[in-house]
C-alpha cells in the first residue's frame, strides 16, 4: 500500500459521530443514546447501534421528543464545526414535523389555542 492509495476522505462515518457533527445532538454520547433507543432510522430501517455506517445520499430520520426530522446526508464532515458548517452536511427533505400532539394541559403554554 502506497501513500497514493489512501483516500483523503472516508466513504462512511459512524452514525453517532455524524449526528454530532451535523448538530442533531449536543454530544456524541447523546447521539449514541438516540441510536440505541431506536429513535434514528437510516433509509427507512431502524438503527440500534451507534456505529452504523452512514454514507452520502442516505436518508436519516431522527425522533427528538415530539418532533421528527428527516434529512439526506450530503457530507460526512471531518469535525464538529460551526452551525453553518454543520448545515452543509445535510439537506432537510421534509419540514420539521410533530409526530405526537402535546397533552391538552400543555396547549395553552405552547400558544396553540
Amino acid at each position: 500500500m502506497s501513500v497514493g492509495d489512501i483516500a483523503p476522505f472516508p466513504a462512511t462515518r459512524r452514525l453517532d459521530q455524524w449526528l454530532w457533527f451535523a448538530r442533531f445532538s449536543k454530544s456524541r454520547s447523546l447521539a449514541a443514546r438516540l441510536c440505541a433507543s431506536g429513535a434514528v432510522s437510516v433509509n427507512g430501517g431502524p438503527v440500534k447501534k451507534a456505529n452504523h455506517p452512514v454514507r452520502v445520499g442516505d436518508l436519516v430520520t431522527v425522533l427528538q421528543g415530539p418532533w421528527q426530522r428527516q434529512a439526506r446526508v450530503v457530507g460526512l464532515g471531518l469535525r464538529r464545526g460551526s452551525a453553518t458548517e454543520a448545515r452543509g452536511l445535510y439537506d432537510e427533505t421534509a419540514p420539521l414535523s410533530r409526530r405526537i400532539d402535546p397533552a391538552p394541559e400543555w396547549v395553552p403554554l405552547l400558544g396553540d389555542e
